[in-house]
């Protein structure tokens, strides 16, 4: 496959800032976070622009830039220009606009998925920092096929947005181009919530591991993830993620102990991202701007094989820890200590012998699925590969009551873990779309 870039432009907000909001301050979790991009491709059927009197092809892309000026103007900090680690320069740098034409059908895209053919739907490789092309903030890129249809891929920098950000300014960009009523605000106060500190260090993504790295899609059907929280249930009745979560975990265990060539089953920690914004109290918005996240830590460091439950239970039990009491004790003085306890909690950890480390986010909640910009809903939505080991990213799915994994393992471990029976039992043989 091959894609053609047709034009590439800066897109500009419809109005200038103000002085007094020309500095926009990093908060503390802000200036933590990995300086790699975010990124998502929403992609779009044909079928929705060919029963849509409302569409014309040719007014599309005007369509895109108008209303994407014109809520560039309330997220003003996604358009300006990063000043170290400490605060982005609102000077309307712009947001760099990439329209391109795939030679390809979005029907074969969908039909068999491929890892490299999704990356070049990207403006650029969102986890190189030399090709972050002059660091801009955000970048997007509009792909057209030749069916029609059309996938729009953002990349956001990470450093000033995590995924609930990104989904937010999605729907808002949507929203304004489909003439909504009302258009979404975000909140931009993080700094006074979590006060900024005199740092030069960022909390470390992942390694870019010597081993060939691959990541592989699994989905999950709400009809088998019923079964699967059944199982994974004793005391407690598991969510979806958690379901998930501990069945990829159990089975990337399996996997690299069958890989090793040793009897033991290797000690192991899970991370998983918590949003901060409804632990809070009072809870804040969803399109409060920033990284307002934090990472629950669950060790497992019996060398024995854990039951599904087990695993479950461990993860609950760390996510409950990120609790309003914990987001207090972020926002004072020793905000900074607070922040880097599960960094520090995992080095110790670590230092004890060999053990494998597990990283998971999910942006199952964020409402991806509702972002239309007046000609339909998308079919799709997708994130990209990512480079680093044992990494895995949760995805809602169209329906609704689906979940999607992106998991990326040492090539050598996923040929296990692809084929591991209990994993498949719950696997969905067909995508949702």
């Amino acid at each position: 496959m091959k894609v053609e870039i047709t034009s590439r432009e800066t897109i500009k907000p419809s109005s200038t800032t103000s002085n007094h909001l020309q500095t926009f301050k990093l908060c503390l979790l802000d200036q933590l976070a990995p300086p790699l991009y975010v990124p998502l491709v929403l992609f779009y059927s044909a079928a929705d622009f060919n029963g849509n009197d409302d569409v014309d092809h040719t007014t599309i892309s005007d369509r895109l830039k108008k209303s994407l000026s014109e809520t560039l103007t309330r997220f003003y900090p996604l358009c300006g220009t990063m000043k170290e680690n400490a605060s982005v320069e609102c000077n309307d740098e712009g947001v760099l606009y990439v329209e391109a034409r795939p030679n390809i059908l979005l029907s074969d895209v969908l039909k068999n998925p491929e890892i490299s053919v999704l990356q070049q739907f990207l403006p650029f490789d969102p986890y190189n920092e030399r090709g972050n092309k002059e660091a801009v903030i955000t970048a997007i890129q509009v792909n057209v096929f030749d069916c029609g249809g059309i996938g729009i891929a953002v990349c956001m920098l990470h450093k000033i947005a995590d995924g609930a950000t990104v989904a937010s300014f999605i729907n808002a960009w949507a929203a304004t181009a489909s003439g909504a009523d009302e258009t979404i605000k975000p909140r931009l106060d993080s700094a006074s919530l979590f006060p900024p500190g005199d740092i030069n260090v960022v909390m470390p993504t992942g390694v870019i591991s010597k081993e060939k790295v691959v990541t592989r899609r699994f989905e999950f059907n709400g009809t088998n993830l019923a079964l699967l929280k059944a199982k994974a249930a004793l005391n407690n009745n598991p969510t979806r993620v958690e379901a998930v979560t501990a069945l990829l975990w159990k089975s990337a265990i399996a996997a690299a102990k069958a890989t090793s060539g040793k009897e033991r089953t290797p000690s192991s920690i899970l991370t998983h991202v918590v949003n901060l914004r409804g632990r809070m109290v009072p809870p804040l918005p969803d399109h409060s701007l920033g990284n307002l996240w934090q990472s629950a830590v669950a060790p497992s460091m019996e060398e024995k094989e854990m039951e599904l439950h087990d695993l479950a239970s461990l993860l609950r039990k760390s996510i409950r820890k990120v609790n309003g009491e914990y987001v207090k004790e972020l926002q004072g003085d020793d905000g900074l200590a607070k922040a880097c306890e599960p960094l520090k909690e995992v080095r110790q950890l670590a230092s004890r012998g060999e053990v494998e480390l597990y990283r998971f986010s999910s942006w199952t909640r964020f409402p991806f699925y509702e972002t239309d910009f007046g000609w339909g809903k998308p079919i799709w939505v997708c994130t990209t590969s990512v480079p680093f080991k044992n990494c895995v990213i949760l995805m809602g799915t169209r329906c609704g009551d689906g979940v999607e994994a992106w998991v990326s393992l040492a090539e050598h471990e996923m040929a296990e873990f692809e084929g591991n029976h209990e994993l498949l039992q719950f696997v969905s043989s067909s995508p949702s779309f």
